[in-house]
């Protein structure tokens, strides 16, 4: 088993080594093929730097515009783009913090500041800067948990730029953003995360038909409260008015009834009034004696029921000894009333006696 592992782990170096082989080949033709000659006079282009080395030693950078070298002796080197430059940062492989196997790639956005430190810090730029990118993502994301590895994509791009551009100020390139373009999770991990998505959906839905259910409840409770208290007022209201009219309708019998014994009173006083009460002395009898035995089968009568002048005279001496009694009762109360208005003698006050004792000799 160690020389099987052995030998996987030489084959997978010697497979990275010739892809970077492979990769330092194709740049360096790629440069070969796009640095001009030497031609006396150089028209260098805008957002172009070339760096110039005069007999293998670097001499100065080319600016923009018009130029002039010396043949055989100067040679332009290195053709460096200051415009931003995209680089497809592959696929690769990283463990999370709770051990989930992702499959990663990203775009990674950079710029050449320092022309002299990009050609002369380090062999192929591109290259490292892609190389870094990795590395960097994978030491970013053992830092994460899968759920936080979707909801902080932001703060881990921004982490990766950071980290990038502390490693690649030597080498005179400003990394400006890097985007993680898609997320691959095996298909075991990626069922139970929709396993979970649908029990958390499933969830909310219960919570708000919960909360519909109770809002409901609490709508319909109250408005039965409403509807008692308002049948209550008006119940109240009801029996408010119910007493005040009732209460009017006292007074206004009461109101009637003192009108009627203060006519009476003074009908009374007139001249033949004694006639006029046994009158109606008479004719109350007579209308009480018609009503007789029509409520209950129980009558208790006098002996001289018929004798109507004979119960007209005797309601009258009642009526006669009551007005005595009422006219002596006011004649005792206007005499005491008076007394009381007299005030007592004042007796007389004794006068101070002084003993004059003689005095001792």
């Amino acid at each position: 088993s160690r020389c099987v592992l052995h030998r996987f782990t030489r084959v997978r170096l010697s497979d990275t080594f010739l892809q970077r082989d492979k990769h330092l080949m194709e740049n360096a033709q790629r440069w070969a093929s796009s640095l001009p000659m030497n031609t006396v006079v150089l028209f260098v282009p805008q957002q172009e730097a070339w760096v110039v080395e005069r007999m293998g030693r670097f001499h100065r950078i080319l600016e923009p515009g018009l130029n002039f070298l010396i043949p055989v002796l100067d040679r332009i080197r290195y053709v460096q783009s200051l415009k931003e430059i995209v680089i497809d940062v592959p696929e690769q492989s990283a463990v999370s913090l709770d051990n989930v196997t992702l499959q990663i790639d990203g775009v990674l956005y950079l710029r050449i500041l320092d022309p002299f430190k990009a050609s002369y810090g380090v062999e192929d730029p591109e290259y490292a800067v892609t190389q870094l990118a990795q590395t960097t993502m994978r030491s970013e994301l053992g830092k994460l948990t899968l759920d936080k590895v979707f909801r902080e994509r932001e703060s881990l791009n921004s982490n990766i730029v950071h980290s990038i551009n502390q490693a690649a100020d030597e080498w005179g390139i400003r990394c400006l953003r890097y985007e993680i373009k898609d997320i691959h999770v095996p298909p075991r991990v990626k069922e139970s995360m929709q396993m979970q998505v649908e029990a958390e959906r499933r969830k909310r839905a219960t919570v708000l038909e919960s909360e519909g259910t109770r809002e409901a409840a609490i709508n319909v409770a109250e408005g039965r409260k409403q509807a008692q208290i308002l049948a209550s007022e008006g119940e109240k209201a009801e029996q408010i008015n119910k007493a005040a009219g009732e209460a009017s309708a006292v007074l206004a019998k009461a109101e009637a009834k003192a009108k009627a014994i203060r006519l009476l009173s003074e009908a009374l006083t007139q001249q033949n009034g004694n006639a006029a009460a046994s009158y109606s002395v008479a004719e109350q009898y007579v209308s009480a004696f018609s009503n007789l035995a029509k409520e209950s089968n129980t009558i208790l009568l006098p002996s001289n029921t018929g004798d109507i002048s004979s119960m007209v005279t005797q309601a009258m001496s009642i009526y006669n000894n009551l007005a005595k009694q009422n006219v002596q009762d006011a004649s005792s109360a206007q005499t005491l009333s008076e007394a009381q208005k007299v005030k007592p003698e004042e007796n007389p006050s004794s006068e101070n006696l002084s003993l004059h004792l003689p005095s001792a000799q």
